[in-house]
């Protein structure tokens, strides 16, 4: 896939590379003209004839490619059952990223609940933190002109985005107008990036579940986290994990890998899509999603076990290989996938008992990056190194989760009982300690007859406060602190409410 540059548009995709062969292509064609008929009735909100087309689940209009694949149906009380344990995760985040990341690994394998996937997927990518340490910056960002050379590019791409998906139909409706403001947003928060063509289809599934401001920030998370490099201008990054796909292979499938390698078939030829739009233009729907889930949880190794997978189950066999007796009719076979081997309950068994791990990725970074600078030199692209998912996300960011912390619905006063307990409350432990100190005053005059009664242990406290400790200075009248002595027990309850009570954080569901 070639990178947009230039006042003059995008350059011409290189053979193979581009996104041809998809449904959205990039060159006028049959579907792109349908695109146009389609954008040309007008406002996605008025009544112009689209209502009365059939819409499915996913808000694709029935009979497009994006509409296509047998759906796993959930049973409803199944489903409910799982909306209730991500709410649960979703108002404690903090608690089950630091003691229970298996446990929402594994429910991101079992899919996310449609109601709750935008929530979730800011959640793990790290995007709702990155909203909350920059308020106001997309909304600044939204403001500015923007670069004239990035936004025609933008604008010419928009119409090829889902053109059969109910948000974009309509040319100039508020799908497109989102995705043009996310897109021009990242140009300027990016400027050294500018636009890559393959960005666009990224924000479009990601406003397909979450409003713009929040897309934006999940897309800089994919950008700068997931697939740093992947959208610079030479395209070094995805150049390299073409190389870590193929030598991969060969441990997963021989078979595939003896192929390709005997027609001497570019890896950039085939993964370049998959990898940069990360399958949104090339599996079902319904798949989509489910490889979308576990991406943000577990990083970029599962956009590796879906590439073998596929290679794998299209290639994998000597009876598979019999039709693909040259470069074109093995590329042609990569591109028009059997149904079965990209159906959403046999592609994510499969990704998920698929051997390769984290480890294994970075361990081939290295031998093709030495490989790399050997032949070429150094990389002109200076990107962050890649995080493997939410949990190397979190342990990267420096203490990005406490504004996620719920707050307390109920404050109580410093000396009202807290709801369940029981018995009297506690004196603050000023008063405890002053009763203490009074008692071994007692004692040691030999007076100790009965314990002090609280009033008398208040006294002594507000005694004690009167004059300095021995071990330290007097301090300066005028430079008191004038806190309350009470803020300690205060702070306390408070922590212990926050523990015992319900959050008040509500988070509207976009649907």
């Amino acid at each position: 896939m070639a990178k947009s540059r230039g006042e003059n548009g995008p350059r011409a995709p290189a053979a193979g590379g581009s996104l041809s062969g998809t449904r959205e292509n990039l060159a006028p064609g049959a579907d792109a003209a349908a695109a146009d008929e389609l954008s040309s009735l007008g406002s996605d909100s008025e009544a112009n004839g689209f209502a009365e087309r059939r819409i499915d689940k996913f808000g694709f209009i029935v009979g497009s490619q994006g509409a296509e694949g047998a759906l796993e149906e959930v049973p409803l009380e199944v489903l409910r059952q799982r909306e209730s344990k991500w709410l649960d995760m979703l108002n404690n985040w903090d608690k089950w990223m630091a003691k229970k990341h298996k446990k929402i690994r594994l429910r991101c394998q079992k899919g996310i609940p449609p109601s709750l996937r935008g929530r979730a997927w800011q959640y793990l990518s790290g995007g709702k933190v990155k909203l909350q340490q920059n308020p106001g910056k997309f909304d600044e960002l939204d403001m500015s002109p923007g670069d004239p050379k990035w936004l025609d590019v933008i604008e010419r791409d928009l119409h090829r985005q889902f053109p059969f998906h109910e948000m974009f139909v309509s040319r100039g409706g508020h799908g497109q107008q989102d995705l043009f403001r996310v897109l021009k947003a990242y140009t300027l928060y990016r400027p050294e990036e500018g636009y890559c063509q393959a960005q666009a289809p990224i924000a479009a599934v990601l406003l397909m579940h979450m409003p713009a401001e929040q897309a934006f920030w999940c897309l800089v998370q994919i950008c700068e986290k997931y697939l740093p490099g992947y959208y610079s201008e030479k395209l070094e990054a995805i150049q390299l994990d073409g190389e870590i796909l193929f030598s991969l292979l060969q441990k997963v499938s021989p078979v595939a890998h003896k192929h390709l390698s005997q027609q001497k078939i570019d890896p950039l030829l085939y993964m370049t899509e998959w990898f940069m739009c990360a399958f949104a233009r090339t599996l079902p729907w319904s798949s989509v999603l489910r490889v979308w889930d576990m991406f943000f949880c577990e990083g970029v190794k599962i956009i590796f076990r879906v590439g073998l997978v596929l290679l794998k189950h299209a290639l994998g066999s000597p009876e598979k290989l019999k039709a693909c007796q040259g470069q074109y009719e093995t590329i042609e076979q990569l591109r028009s996938l059997s149904p079965k081997i990209m159906q959403e309950a046999f592609l994510v068994q499969e990704v998920v008992e698929l051997p390769v791990t984290e480890r294994q990725i970075e361990r081939e970074h290295l031998i093709q990056l030495r490989r790399w600078q050997e032949t070429r030199g150094e990389l002109q692209c200076n990107s962050p190194p890649r995080l493997h998912g939410a949990k190397a996300i979190l342990e990267a960011e420096p203490c990005p989760w406490p504004t996620l912390q719920p707050s307390p619905s109920i404050r109580l006063p410093p000396d009202a009982p807290l709801p369940g307990s029981k018995g009297k409350v506690k004196p603050p432990k000023q008063i405890q300690k002053a009763q203490k100190e009074q008692q071994k005053q007692a004692k040691a005059r030999g007076q100790l007859d009965e314990p002090p009664t609280l009033s008398q242990a208040k006294a002594v406290a507000a005694a004690g406060d009167a004059r300095p400790p021995q071990d330290m200075p007097p301090k300066d009248p005028d430079h008191q602190d004038s806190a309350p002595q009470d803020s300690a027990p205060q702070d306390l309850a408070h922590h212990r409410s926050r523990e015992s009570l319900t959050s008040q954080e509500s988070e509207d569901t976009y649907l």
